[in-house]
């Protein structure tokens, strides 16, 4: 089954240093780029992550510094990384989760604006989960009849990804063949910050997530402790949601001055 599409979109998946977001580098990226009229492009990059791959993690997807040690960086490859995705909806295996948020920290750090405000992003492991509760090798094995090779490959898991989407649609009635429909039926709580920081009440009000402020407004807390945005854009918080907060505090003070 062909993917209906009315944009581009870019599956994905990261092999990293570990799981920690705002501290943890790539160290190979897979993209996987599917037009509307079902034109695939493909690209593979190693990474030097500058930093040491742990032997835990190298045990895992089978990248060591060696294998690395010549490869470009993330910030010389932003570039184009950005050139393939900027006009396409995202889409992954458990991407909602870590592989968008980690992207967006890399492209943070390589001085390239990154933002979801004009795609959607299909959560490929949400859709399985919410349908069947497994891991990606079984369901590539349930829903393609396939042994998942090299797996933890990041390019494997790519295309096992797209493969596993087009099987989950043929598969179920009540998944409509569109985007949007999948993005709405893959993200899980809304956030306002790729990491899960900040939230929305029922009003769509961004609130803080955790912490001594839980619960609260963010605009609220800027206003009557203003020393905690300063803590914030000093603690070890990711890139991406340290941009959220400026954000909200340049939109108060914007209405202020309106």
């Amino acid at each position: 089954m062909n993917l209906n599409l009315s944009k581009p979109i870019c599956f994905f998946d990261l092999e990293t240093t570990g799981i920690n977001i705002s501290k943890d580098r790539i160290v190979e990226i897979s993209i996987l780029k599917v037009y509307p009229d079902g034109t695939e492009e493909k690209k593979t990059w190693k990474v030097n992550p500058e930093m040491a791959i742990p032997k835990e993690t190298t045990a895992i997807h089978g990248i060591s510094d060696a294998d690395v040690a010549d490869k470009p960086t993330f910030k010389e490859l932003a570039k184009e990384v950005h050139l393939m995705i900027k006009d396409a909806d995202l889409g992954g295996f458990n991407s909602n989760r870590f592989d968008i948020p980690l992207l967006a920290e890399e492209m943070l750090r390589a001085d390239l604006d990154f933002d979801m405000k004009n795609r959607v992003s299909v959560d490929v492991q949400t859709i399985f989960h919410k349908m069947e509760q497994r891991t990606l090798v079984a369901a590539y094995k349930f829903y393609c009849d396939k042994n998942l090779e090299d797996a933890h490959s990041a390019e494997a898991d790519t295309m096992a990804t797209f493969e596993v989407l087009k099987a989950q649609l043929s598969k179920y009635d009540a998944l409509e063949n569109n985007t949007k429909f999948l993005a709405d039926y893959s993200s899980r709580k809304k956030f306002a910050d790729f990491a899960g920081f900040i939230n929305y009440n029922e009003e769509g009000e961004e609130c803080f997530s955790f912490g001594k402020h839980k619960g609260k407004r963010v605009l609220d807390v800027l206003k009557d402790e203003p020393g905690y945005f300063g803590w914030l854009l000093n603690a070890d918080f990711p890139l991406y949601t340290k941009k959220v907060l400026t954000a909200i505090k340049l939109r108060a003070f914007n209405n202020k001055l309106s």
